[in-house]
């Protein structure tokens, strides 16, 4: 059987007998002190609901109040020439667990039954009869005929027929003429006629006037 207690801010595992070490506690030696239960245990139930753990206590005695080990506390700043050391020992009490008191109705046990309601349950469950193996195997469905599909040429000769004629590409347009100019060199102009003249703009008015 085993308790978890607070005490301090802190929680601690108790048990029955067993000493332990809390914050220091405002009482003298020899005094007895109760703690919180947060958790109980006895093996086989557990509660941890505060509502289920109406009336659980643990009960303790103290034993000593003493100091823990020195802690150490160094502050520094760099550059600035500030340092400061400081040491820290807590306060402590040892106690020792007198008792714990479980929750009520966390320990009852259940009634016994009566001779009615032993009578109301059932005593054996019913066993289910196996089912009779089956030896004929069902006669096999037989499958539709099979209708045969219209050939793949005739369905592609239909698609065409459906198909409109191609429009026709209309014929690209001619070209214009050449130039009919002749340059000094003997070389002919390689530039466009004009569509009302045999020559193109720069040779017009040389030609024609």
């Amino acid at each position: 059987m085993y308790a978890v207690v607070k005490t301090g801010g802190k929680q601690l595992r108790v048990e029955e007998g067993a000493e332990a070490v809390v914050e220091k506690l405002d009482a003298d030696v020899g005094d007895e002190v109760s703690f919180d239960v947060l958790y109980f245990s006895d093996g086989e139930k557990r509660v941890a609901e505060p509502a289920a753990l109406f009336g659980a206590t643990v009960t303790a005695e103290i034993v000593e109040h003493f100091k823990g080990e020195k802690v150490v506390v160094f502050k520094f700043k760099r550059r600035k020439g500030y340092k400061r050391t400081k040491g820290h020992r807590q306060e402590l009490t040892r106690v020792r667990v007198k008792s714990i008191v479980a929750p009520k109705g966390a320990l009852k046990k259940a009634a016994p039954k009566t001779e009615k309601e032993k009578e109301k349950e059932p005593t054996a469950k019913a066993e289910k009869a196996p089912e009779p193996k089956r030896t004929e195997k069902p006669a096999k469905a037989e499958k539709p005929p099979r209708v045969e599909k219209a050939p793949e040429s005739k369905k592609a000769e239909a698609a065409k027929a459906e198909i409109p004629a191609k429009a026709e590409i209309p014929a690209a347009k001619a070209e214009p003429a050449r130039c009919a100019a002749v340059k000094a060199d003997g070389e002919r102009c390689k530039n466009k006629a004009r569509p009302e003249s045999e020559y193109c703009g720069v040779h017009q008015k040389k030609h024609e006037g």
